[in-house]
């Protein structure tokens, strides 16, 4: 690379994040759980180290040979808009980018030592500037947050996992653990749609990609608005039998569902958090080292509960209300068989009723 890494500054005008901490952009979940892995001092040096027994070295030569790198020469607009995401971000390294031919529009953010960016060429085909200026801010997010590195150890140490699954009950062990870690890798896609949003600051535009991204390239055919009523629908409608499908649907998956993206980043585009980014409000990347876990998790939990508590879906209904009124039906059980009065009936239920909101 030839001269300064940020010799050119953004098209039109951005907002630019110096010395922005990934905290700023992650959902709670993924939060909580880089927070908990940061904190275990040399845990990624220590797979670092091991990285020899990953097929990483294997994949950079794979594309190496059989890719384009992307750079001053080859796919220049690509390179600027990946200097470009990396000077709003402040991320000082720019990670080498590859295009890859494939028909399918993918992109990707791997490696244990270094990040390596990978787009397809359909995705290339598919997006118009400022939806791949979003793109390529989403995979530079993956590098900023370190998912890349953790997303492989923990892929690493699942698959030594796999091999004592002879081990009595560790089929149930195993798929526990990839659910659980397929869960933290589509909400490290939410907290990567938010970093693409961060870098490209045009919210239609990460929507239209977002959207395309699910029903090709017909944009004059696509309502940005009726895609995300989809997902509207898709939360509030059937019964307990198609929120069960749902969960089914989800399960094998590491992304979550394209119209449940857009809603999702609408939604924090929408929020306080978001507006006090854009304000210059935000957690800083050397402030990292003195995060709370237990605040993080915290936050994760009350997320979680929240997204419980303001679901339209039935099943999540159904969670909400029996938690809600397991406390109210507690009161009045214990009144019917002591014989309380009807005030004191709601004075237990109200005392039943602070222990599981605590």
């Amino acid at each position: 690379m030839s001269g300064t890494v940020f010799e050119k500054v953004p098209a039109r005008d951005r907002r630019r994040f110096p010395g922005i901490s990934s905290r700023a952009y992650e959902h709670p979940a993924d939060r909580s759980a880089l927070v908990a892995l940061r904190r275990l001092s040399g845990f990624d040096t220590v797979f670092k180290a091991l990285s020899g027994l990953l097929p990483e070295r294997s994949l950079r030569l794979l594309f190496l040979s059989e890719s384009v790198r992307v750079g001053e020469t080859q796919f220049p607009h690509l390179y600027e808009m990946l200097r470009d995401a990396c000077y709003i971000l402040d991320l000082e390294k720019v990670p080498q980018m590859y295009v890859q031919q494939d028909p399918k529009p993918n992109a990707m953010c791997i490696g244990l030592d270094e990040p390596i960016i990978v787009v397809t060429t359909a995705l290339v085909e598919l997006l118009d500037e400022e939806e791949m200026r979003a793109v390529v801010g989403h995979e530079v997010g993956h590098a900023l947050s370190g998912h890349a590195v953790y997303r492989t150890v923990l892929l690493f140490l699942t698959g030594l996992a796999l091999k004592v699954a002879w081990i009595p009950l560790g089929n149930v062990a195993i798929t526990a653990i990839v659910t659980a870690l397929r869960e933290w890798f589509r909400k490290s896609e939410l907290s990567a749609d938010r970093a693409g949003l961060l870098v490209g600051q045009d919210p239609q535009a990460s929507m239209r990609g977002l959207m395309k991204i699910a029903g090709g390239n017909h944009l004059h055919e696509m309502n940005v608005d009726s895609f995300l009523a989809q997902a509207e629908e898709y939360e509030q409608s059937g019964d307990l039998r198609d929120s069960v499908l749902k969960i089914l649907n989800m399960l094998p998956r590491t992304h979550p569902f394209t119209t449940v993206r857009a809603a999702e980043l609408k939604k924090w585009s929408e929020s306080r958090d978001f507006q006090r980014i854009m304000d210059g409000h935000y957690p800083r990347r050397e402030e990292d080292k003195d995060a709370s876990v237990t605040d993080s998790f915290r936050e994760s939990a009350a997320h979680y509960a929240d997204s419980v508590r303001t679901s339209k879906d039935p099943l999540m209904k159904l969670v909400g209300d029996i938690a809600g009124g397991t406390a109210d039906l507690g009161g009045r059980l214990r009144d019917k068989f002591t014989g309380a009065n009807g005030s004191g009936a709601g004075a237990g239920a109200g005392g039943q009723g602070a222990t599981p909101q605590e």
